[in-house]
C-alpha cells in the first residue's frame, strides 16, 4: 500500500481535513444565518452585503483547498495509471466537463444563487431549470468531484482517487443536510403565499 499511498504524510491529512472542513462549516455558518441573521448583522442588516462576504469567503477557502489537494498530491507516489494518449487526454476531458457543470452552475445560480442567498433570505423567483440543472442534479458537487478526479489522474496519483472517494461522501453527507434545509426554505415561502 505504501507504494501507492503514502499514510505518512502529513499533507494528506491536512487536504482530508480542509475538504471536509469546507462544507461542513458553510452548512453550520448558513444555518447559523437562517436563524439569526448573525452575518447580515454584522453588514447592518444588508443581507446581500452578508451573503457577499460569505461568497467570498467560500470561494478563498475553496482556493486553499485545491492548494492543499495539490500538495497532497505532490508528497505522494507517482504511479501511471492511464496508458497513453488516455493518460493525458481524459484528464482535460474530466476537468474540462468538471468546469462546464460548475461554471455554467454558477452562471445559472448567480451568486447569491451559488453561494447560500437563500440561507440570507434571498430567494430565486423559480427553480432553475435549464443546463446544467436539467443534466444534473447536483451540477456543482459533480462538477467538483469530477476535477478532483481529474487532477488526480493528470497527476498520476492513486492517492488523488482515493482522496476523491472521500470528497464524494463528504458530499453525498453534506447534500443529505442543505437539501432537506433549502426544500424547507422554499417550501415556507410557497406556503405563505397562499
Amino acid at each position: 500500500m505504501d507504494t501507492i499511498v503514502d499514510t505518512s504524510a502529513t499533507s494528506l491529512y491536512i487536504s482530508l481535513l480542509s475538504i471536509a472542513f469546507n462544507p461542513t462549516a458553510w452548512n453550520i455558518v448558513a444555518r447559523n444565518e437562517y436563524n439569526n441573521r448573525t452575518i447580515t448583522r454584522l453588514f447592518g442588516g444588508n443581507a446581500r452585503h452578508g451573503c457577499y462576504f460569505l461568497a467570498v469567503l467560500i470561494f478563498s477557502f475553496g482556493l486553499l483547498r485545491d492548494h492543499l489537494y495539490q500538495r497532497a498530491l505532490a508528497d505522494q507516489p507517482r504511479v501511471p495509471l492511464l496508458p497513453e494518449p488516455y493518460a493525458t487526454t481524459l484528464p482535460v476531458v474530466m476537468f474540462a466537463i468538471g468546469q462546464l457543470f460548475v461554471l455554467t452552475s454558477t452562471y445559472a445560480l448567480g451568486v447569491t444563487g451559488t453561494f447560500l442567498g437563500d440561507y440570507f433570505g434571498i430567494l430565486m423567483d423559480h427553480r432553475v431549470e435549464g443546463f446544467p440543472f436539467n443534466v444534473l442534479r447536483d451540477p456543482m458537487y459533480v462538477g467538483s468531484t469530477l476535477c478532483f478526479t481529474a487532477t488526480a489522474l493528470w497527476y498520476e496519483r492513486p492517492a488523488g482517487l482515493l482522496i476523491t472517494l472521500y470528497v464524494y461522501v463528504v458530499y453525498i453527507i453534506a447534500l443529505r443536510f442543505e437539501g432537506p434545509f433549502t426544500d424547507m426554505i422554499y417550501s415556507k415561502r410557497a406556503a405563505k403565499k397562499e
